[in-house]
């Protein structure tokens, strides 16, 4: 009975007659009707299965859908200004039946009833219909990536590698703050009297590696050098900082076993069992901050912004100050296809390269492997994704990082390079066949061994290669890698190949210059950074209104699906065509 009571709103079935004389002054082709004949054809079980039977019922939640859909359409992002809409803009109020929800009631809705999974519900509801309708064929999508605005202070980040410097320094400071208390409580006899066991300095992983990188950098920068990062991972353990919090609550209680009393006030002095008191409150206190800070930013990032923990600072397009200034945003992908977008992702990581996968993995949950081919830009070019391309039967358009390196002479002159040796065959003493390079000064590099390297559980594997002796070669300053001819007249050249890698990507670069590949980065470019151009330029949507990421992906999910039906709506009208492409 409520599925039926929620659905009246759109009236199915009725046959009373509802007059409202403002609805003859929406022009015929306005937005808002398609808007609303999309809406009759979904199911909104989801939504409704939010909502209690009992009690009064409220708004009907698909009339705020369709209100905040609709506000969208629009470019209004503001709840505040879909308010006073309601009020004033004959679209909103016909889609509202002329009721008038407070701002209240949005906040409500969006906060607590409206889930990312039901908007991904409704969402792919509406990408179906477009399939079935013929706007989509879902076998192929075309992929690109921005950076948008986080709703957070641009002062309130936190730097992994300033947190580092402040750790190991901390850490120094509690060296001689336990010297300190384990000579006070011997002196004092209190160590037999309270059954106290010295202290002993912890290890935090990854403190030495931090302190040899402060020591370059202090010399870097008298030589006017620029600073290595530091961003080494730290771990502090969950027991050290709680440790000396005890500790100060032990000192606490025996200065009321003795009798001595704390002072504040300016012009009493301070015992030194106060001192001890405090600095271990004060020290294990920022440990355990620090400690929370790493934990906030896990593995895979170096910065937060305090105001919106899941946002990472960014280099940003829009640069307002000119000077690199970097800001607190997120990672925001469109995977289109005919204009209209499939699939949206949103992460705090500053890169492409991880993004693809969880966008893939989406389309076969959806939509039962029908992908066949991805486009996307260099961005995306990693052995990973290709593997993981490659093993789901999907061909690869991703153009290559050094696609416009490989069109200049310099690159096929590159005298450093494996792909510009000759490659020599050999057969060992058991009759296998041995693969090696003759350099350019005729010298033969031999494979010496295999190296595995292992990151977030994807190997790797290079073969390596080296020259027996480069004694006498005139070409070493052009073949060695930042050559020092002081320091490097005794080495020999030594390189790693990835095979695996290699024939990845020559077959995605095959396809993207095949002419199926050059009409398909048309398209891309028209497609995906068109969407982002929409999103920035017509719709003013620079920066996101709400914090955390979870609300992030509402809004980006109300956003796409409004986008869409404008679309929708300009084919409907024949004010958008397919783009053809050339081909030539």
């Amino acid at each position: 009975m409520k599925h039926i009571y929620y659905n009246n709103y759109f009236g199915i079935g009725q046959q009373k007659i509802e007059i409202f004389l403002y609805e003859n002054r929406i022009p015929n082709d306005d937005p808002v009707y398609t808007l609303k004949k999309i809406l009759e054809e979904m199911n909104f079980t989801t939504l409704i299965s939010q909502y209690s039977k009992k009690g009064r019922k409220g708004y009907n939640p698909i009339m705020i859908y369709a209100i905040i859909l609709y506000a969208n359409m629009r470019g209004i992002f503001s709840v505040d200004k879909i308010v006073e809409s309601l009020n004033r803009d004959i679209g909103f109020i016909w889609l509202a039946n002329g009721e008038k929800p407070k701002r209240d009631v949005f906040y409500d809705f969006i906060n607590e009833k409206l889930t990312v999974e039901i908007l991904e519900d409704l969402h792919y509801q509406f990408i179906r219909k477009l399939k079935k309708e013929n706007y989509l064929t879902l076998n192929k999508l075309f992929l690109d990536g921005t950076k948008i605005e986080a709703n957070a202070g641009r002062y309130t980040f936190v730097w992994r590698g300033s947190i580092n410097y402040r750790v190991v320094n901390l850490l120094d400071q509690i060296d001689i703050l336990f010297n300190q208390f384990n000579n006070f409580m011997k002196s004092n006899n209190f160590d037999n009297k309270y059954n106290i066991p010295n202290k002993e300095m912890f290890f935090v992983e990854g403190q030495e590696k931090v302190k040899e990188v402060i020591k370059n950098n202090r010399e870097r920068k008298l030589n006017n050098k620029k600073k290595i990062s530091n961003n080494t991972l730290l771990e502090i353990d969950s027991i050290s900082p709680i440790d000396m919090l005890k500790t100060a609550s032990i000192l606490s209680d025996i200065a009321k076993e003795e009798g001595i009393i704390f002072v504040n006030k300016k012009g009493n002095k301070k015992s030194e069992l106060q001192k001890l008191y405090e600095s271990f409150l004060e020290k294990g206190e920022r440990l355990l901050k620090y400690k929370n800070y790493f934990e906030t930013m896990g593995t895979d990032r170096n910065s937060f912004s305090k105001t919106d923990i899941e946002a990472t600072f960014m280099r940003m397009k829009e640069d307002h100050m000119r000077n690199g200034q970097l800001k607190a945003a997120y990672n925001l992908q469109f995977a289109v296809e005919n204009y209209f977008i499939v699939h949206v992702h949103v992460s705090n990581d500053r890169t492409d390269y991880n993004t693809l996968i969880p966008i893939v993995e989406k389309h076969k949950v959806h939509f039962k492997g029908m992908l066949e081919e991805f486009i996307a830009d260099s961005g995306y070019a990693s052995e990973k994704n290709f593997v993981y391309l490659k093993e789901n039967q999907i061909e690869s358009f991703i153009k290559l990082q050094e696609h416009e390196k490989k069109k200049t002479r310099k690159y096929h002159e590159n005298i450093s390079k494996y792909y510009n040796m000759d490659v020599v065959e050999s057969i060992d003493p058991a009759g296998n066949s041995i693969k090696g390079y003759v350099c350019h000064d005729g010298r033969t590099l031999n494979h010496v061994k295999t190296e595995v390297h292992s990151s977030n559980g994807f190997e790797r594997i290079f073969e390596v290669y080296s020259s027996e002796s480069c004694n006498g070669c005139e070409h070493k300053s052009n073949c060695l890698y930042k050559f020092n001819p002081e320091k490097h007249q005794a080495k020999n050249k030594t390189m790693k190949v990835n095979v695996r890698w290699d024939n990845l990507k020559e077959w995605s670069e095959q396809n993207v210059l095949s002419e199926t590949g050059i009409l398909y980065r048309q398209i891309r470019s028209v497609m995906t950074e068109g969407s982002f151009g929409d999103m920035k330029e017509n719709d003013q949507f620079r920066r996101f209104h709400r914090r955390g990421s979870e609300k992030v992906k509402k809004e980006i999910l109300l956003y796409s699906m409004s986008r869409n039906i404008n679309k929708y709506f300009r084919y409907e009208h024949d004010m958008l065509k397919n783009f053809e492409g050339n081909a030539a």
